[in-house]
């Protein structure tokens, strides 16, 4: 498995639009879990955290016409990213095991 959780900056007062925009990605095969979350301290700032198949499914996933349209309607709404994490799931509640 392959996991992702980032923290994005959206330019101020634009956090629920990139949020809404974020969370309509549509299905992506290898996808086991993609979650869009609103900081519950700064509503610009948004967590997204994916769970994979692999890191290859998330890397073919970046080609898919859907993405690739979230991504060219959120971009401008992007202030910038604060952090970033790749992660290597080992299992836990509505995961199963590797």
């Amino acid at each position: 498995m392959y996991g992702l959780i980032g923290e994005i900056e959206a330019v101020a007062g634009q956090g629920a639009e990139l949020a809404a925009i974020l969370a309509n990605v549509g299905p992506m095969p290898g996808c086991l879990n993609y979650i869009v979350a609103v900081d519950s301290q700064d509503p610009d700032v948004i967590w997204v955290t994916e769970l994979w198949e692999s890191a290859q499914a998330h890397a073919a996933s970046l080609e898919l016409p859907s993405v690739q349209e979230v991504i060219a309607e959120g971009r401008p709404l992007i202030a910038g990213f604060r952090s970033h994490h790749e992660l290597s799931p080992i299992g836990g509640i509505g995961i199963g095991s590797p």
